[in-house]
């Protein structure tokens, strides 16, 4: 076989073997997870991509004193790290924010905390929380994530939250991902406090 011919026909290999792989640099967009859970304070979202299983957003809330407790688990596919974590919480039916505060120390075993930002933006719904830089959490279930919510005294009990997660494929050939989604939790008891 003649040089010419090799290089063809690895080329024509690394074409095929590549179809279907995102560009790099470029995250795939996963907007219509599985909402499923337990109960009405307690669900999670399941982000599917080519029927695997790509990452978890789940919420276990519950009223302590008219205060909602939100501990959160973003669990991710083995080989992939979180790089970036935006919640947006809001009580219908004003859309302005309810009190939020991160009530869990979001950081690893030997690593410093990871940038964690509390915001208000002008046009959005509700309070923004963006943690990013997540060090040695970028590869684990993130479970140490808490929410405290002081609901506004007009909320009428439905606690709506934004969850975004941008997730690096871990590889050269892998996909990245920006995993969008929306949990509506329940929580009579925190209504017209």
């Amino acid at each position: 076989m003649d040089r010419r011919t090799f290089l063809g026909l690895t080329a024509s290999v690394g074409v095929v073997a590549t179809a279907g792989c995102s560009a790099p640099g470029k995250a795939r967009t996963l907007s219509d997870p599985t909402v499923d859970g337990e109960s009405s304070q307690r669900k999670y979202l399941s982000f599917t991509a080519d029927g695997e299983e790509i990452a978890t957003v789940g919420v276990d809330g519950r009223v302590d004193d008219g205060t909602i407790r939100l501990p959160f688990e973003i669990w991710h596919r083995d080989g992939t790290l979180v790089e970036a974590i935006t919640l947006r919480v809001w009580m219908p039916p004003r859309d302005a924010p309810a009190t939020v505060a991160v009530a869990s120390p979001v950081s690893g075993d030997s690593s410093p905390p990871p940038e964690v930002a509390l915001s208000v933006p002008d046009g959005e719904r509700g309070q923004r929380v963006e943690i990013t830089d997540l060090d040695d959490l970028a590869d684990e279930t993130i479970s140490t994530l808490g929410l405290l919510v002081d609901p506004h005294p007009e909320a009428e009990g439905t606690l709506s939250i934004d969850a975004t997660v941008e997730l690096d494929g871990g590889g050269v050939l892998a996909s990245d991902y920006r995993l969008d989604g929306r949990l509506n939790l329940d929580f009579p008891d925190a209504a017209g406090r």
